[in-house]
């Protein structure tokens, strides 16, 4: 079983910036992809960015040029950098592990 522990959201303002850490631990056979989504109120949780282990990188078109995805695979470890962040960033920012494993969410709040 995996667990997943995120940390790094907050509150900041719009153009600010904020990076999310998620870690991996417990059995784990093999990490190919790890990566992000986000939901905000009333929405649907949608796609934010993605990394292979191979360092094959996707953005959604919303973020694309804002936030960098990155991953320390000795640490089994992903990051998002967020930056120019707007209030439509506002959501609630998981992480997943093979598309199997999720985390418990972190909360990213923009004021305008």
């Amino acid at each position: 079983q995996v667990q997943l522990v995120e940390s790094g959201g907050g509150l900041v303002q719009s153009g600010g910036s904020l990076r999310l850490s998620c870690a991996a631990s417990g059995t784990i056979a093999r990490i190919s992809t790890m990566g992000w989504y986000r939901q905000a109120p009333g929405k649907q949780r949608e796609l934010v960015a993605g990394i292979t282990s191979g360092g094959r990188i996707n953005y959604s078109d919303s973020v694309k040029a804002r936030f960098i995805i990155s991953r320390d695979n000795a640490k089994n470890t992903v990051y998002l950098e967020m930056n120019n962040l707007k209030p439509e960033d506002t959501a609630v920012y998981y992480c997943h592990v093979n598309f199997v494993s999720w985390g418990q969410g972190t909360q990213a709040t923009v004021s305008s």
